[in-house]
C-alpha cells in the first residue's frame, strides 16, 4: 500500500498556487502537503502571541479550516504564506482579546532602551549523531523557548516573525499593523532583554525553538483533514 509521504512526491514539485487549484477540487494529497509546507510558520505565529502550545494548535487547525473553506478568498495578490499567516494572526489576536489580557504599553515603552542590541543569528539546523550533543541541544532549546515566553507579547509577536520565521521589517509591520520604525524598535529590545538571560553561545539554537514537527504536525494536519470531511485516496 503507497503510503501517502510518498504519494505525496508527485506534488512536491508544485507552487503553493498549483496546489491551491488542486485544494479547490478536494484533493486530499495537495490539503496535505499545503499544511505541511506552512504548519510551522502558523504554529510558532499563534504560539508568540497565546503563549501556549494546546491553544497555539486549535488556532492553526481553525486557521486551515477558515482558509481551505473559502480558498475561493485567495486571489494569488499576496503568497498564500503571507495569506494564511494573516489568518492566524487574527485567530489568534482574536483569542487574546477574549482572554482579556493586556500589555500596558506605558511598561513597555518604559523599559530602559539603553545600550546596543546584539544581533541572533540563526543559523540552519543540522543533523548530529552524537546523542550527547542532541540531547544538549534539546536542553538548549528548551532554556531558550522559555526565555522567549517570558518576553511581553509585544516583543514576543515582533521577535518570533523577525528573528525566528526571518520575516521582513515592511512583513512584519503588515501583518501587525505597525510602523516600520516601531518593528525595529520592538525588536530592539526583545533581543536586550534576551541578551540579559541568555548567553552567546544560545544562539545557535534559535532556529529550532518551538518545532512543528512529528506527531504534533501530523495530528493537526489529520485534524483538519477530518474536520474539512476530505479523504485521500484508497491507495495513501
Amino acid at each position: 500500500m503507497q503510503t501517502a509521504a510518498v504519494a505525496a512526491t508527485g506534488l512536491d514539485g508544485l507552487d503553493d498556487g498549483a496546489l491551491v487549484e488542486r485544494a479547490r477540487n478536494r484533493d486530499g494529497a495537495a490539503v496535505r502537503l499545503i499544511m505541511q509546507r506552512h504548519n510551522r510558520r502558523l504554529y510558532r505565529v499563534a504560539r508568540s502571541v497565546l503563549n501556549d502550545e494546546d491553544e497555539a494548535e486549535d488556532v492553526v487547525q481553525e486557521t486551515y479550516v477558515r482558509a481551505f473553506t473559502h480558498l475561493d478568498g485567495f486571489r494569488g495578490e499576496a503568497q498564500l504564506s503571507t495569506w494564511l499567516t494573516r489568518i492566524a494572526l487574527n485567530e489568534a489576536l482574536g483569542r487574546l482579546r477574549r482572554r482579556r489580557i493586556t500589555v500596558g504599553l506605558k511598561d513597555i515603552d518604559a523599559i530602559n532602551d539603553q545600550g546596543e542590541a546584539r544581533v541572533i543569528y540563526l543559523p540552519s539546523a543540522h543533523q548530529d549523531s552524537d546523542p550527547e550533543a542532541a540531547a544538549a541541544r534539546t536542553e538548549v532549546r528548551r532554556l531558550l523557548e522559555h526565555a522567549v515566553d517570558q518576553l511581553p507579547e509585544h516583543f514576543r509577536v515582533v521577535f518570533m516573525l523577525r528573528d525566528i520565521e526571518e520575516m521582513s521589517v515592511e512583513e512584519t509591520a503588515s501583518h501587525l499593523g505597525l510602523r516600520t520604525e516601531t518593528v525595529k524598535t520592538r525588536l530592539h529590545r526583545a533581543r536586550r532583554l534576551l541578551r540579559q538571560s541568555l548567553d552567546r553561545t544560545l544562539a545557535s539554537a534559535v532556529c529550532d525553538v518551538f518545532p512543528c514537527a512529528g506527531a504534533r504536525c501530523a495530528r493537526m494536519t489529520e485534524a483538519v483533514l477530518t474536520r474539512l470531511g476530505i479523504e485521500l485516496p484508497p491507495d495513501e
